[in-house]
């Protein structure tokens, strides 16, 4: 009889903007849908911990319950690589073994609110996204998958116009909708979790 295979190791990152001002907007939708994680798994608070890239880190409150470590970027979108860089690199040399998987979670402007979009392939366009962009130019070959949690588009094309819909506050029924995309995320993970 074969043992079963040892989950691999995950490092969930989320992307957006810190602080009260961004707090549950659009664009710091990844921000909000790891606070959902964590309550869901019924893990420790968010804590700061210096050489985890500045961020705010949660983990299981049992030692056996998961393999799964959550982390939030504490700078700003255009500057998140430092962060789940320093994160990523704290993280990976505790691994027993080196082996474990980089998830990023953003926000996507493209994708009907609430909807979840993962991509393991390496090498794609951040296509305008300057969260990823960051991460990109800063981690080098480290490969990552991004979850994407989609947060609708304004009608307009112009760049003042998505600005501001992506940095307002969400209201009540898109606050739901991302957050209802937990599931489907927690499914994706034990699918990555598994190899």
């Amino acid at each position: 009889m074969l043992a079963a295979a040892r989950p691999i190791p995950l490092l969930v990152c989320s992307i957006g903007n810190p602080g009260a001002q961004y707090a549950n907007t659009l664009h710091s939708a990844g921000h909000t849908v790891l606070n959902h994680l964590a309550a869901r798994l019924g893990y420790g608070p968010f804590s700061k911990e210096r050489t985890w890239g500045k961020g705010l880190v949660s983990r299981p409150t049992s030692l056996d319950s998961s393999s799964w470590t959550l982390w939030q970027s504490s700078d700003y979108m255009n500057e998140s690589g430092k962060g789940v860089k320093a994160a990523y690199h704290e993280w990976s040399r505790k691994l027993p073994d080196g082996n474990g998987r980089l998830i990023v979670v953003h926000d996507e402007l493209e994708k009907p609110l609430g909807a979840v979009n993962v991509k393991t392939q390496q090498g794609l366009s951040a296509r305008g996204h300057n969260g990823l962009k960051s991460i990109m130019s800063t981690i080098g070959i480290t490969p990552f998958v991004r979850v994407g949690v989609g947060i609708g588009r304004p009608v307009s094309r112009e760049p003042d116009d998505v600005a501001r819909y992506v940095l307002k506050k969400m209201d009540n029924k898109e606050k739901a909708a991302v957050e209802a995309s937990v599931e489907q995320i927690i499914a994706q993970l034990k699918k990555l979790e598994s190899g």
